[in-house]
């Protein structure tokens, strides 16, 4: 049981999948001798099975791939460190460094900034075969304190994942019913006021995402937010 909690989940798709090719090739090579010979029939079973083989290893791996998108969350942890300056009324070039990685600078116009991000928790059976719970930071954006501006204002967002194509959430929360393995799958948000000079802390646990001041000016502003 311990070996198995200790195990990565992304490494144990990947050999699975270069398993799969692996045990593929003798089915192949099969069927290539058995075609030679006429054997048609076998020929052709064993060119299904190697296919199937293939398939099954290709849907590791693309699994894999887009699991290595998703940062593993066991605790409460820090997602990024977020930096606004204002440029104009409401007006804002933000900073965003995720954990991990290097930092970017996006234009943002409102009020307060919204980070997003996508969760996915996995049942017990899960978490033993070493799934822990995975979030991935999707969107900045803008938004207005005022509602009737917030309809009528230019509003602003940014991608903060890459299309990863085929994705796991999505895949995840159309056969939930099919993998016993998943838990929850939801997204969160956080928002709070933009300002000069104001600088934040992203955290992410189980329960989502958390914002919190980082410096005097983000305090400053939390404190006056109506």
């Amino acid at each position: 049981m311990d070996f198995l909690s200790r195990l990565d989940p992304q490494a144990l798709i990947v050999a699975i999948a270069l398993l799969g090719v692996l045990l593929a090739f003798p089915f192949f090579l099969a069927a290539i001798r058995r075609t030679r010979r006429l054997k048609l029939v076998r020929g052709t079973l064993y060119f299904l099975t190697g296919g199937i083989v293939i398939l099954v290893a290709a849907g590791a791996g693309l699994v894999a791939a887009n699991l290595f998108t998703y940062a593993r969350l066991t605790h409460e942890q820090e997602a990024a460190h977020i930096a606004t300056r204002q440029l104009g009324e409401r007006h804002f070039a933000v900073s965003v460094h995720p954990k991990g990685s290097a930092p970017k600078r996006y234009e943002l116009r409102g009020d307060e900034w919204q980070i997003d991000a996508r969760v996915l928790k996995w049942r017990a059976m899960g978490n033993l075969l070493g799934f822990d719970t995975v979030y991935r930071l999707e969107r900045l954006s803008g938004r207005y304190g005022d509602i009737a501006r917030e309809r009528s204002a230019p509003r602003t967002v940014h991608a903060l994942a890459e299309d990863p194509g085929m994705d796991l959430w999505t895949l995840a929360r159309r056969y939930h019913s099919y993998l016993p393995v998943a838990d929850a799958l939801y997204g969160s948000a956080a928002y709070v006021p933009m300002a000069e000079g104001a600088e934040y802390v992203v955290t992410v646990s189980t329960s989502g995402l958390v914002v919190r001041p980082a410096n005097d000016a983000a305090r400053k502003a939390v404190g006056g937010w109506k």
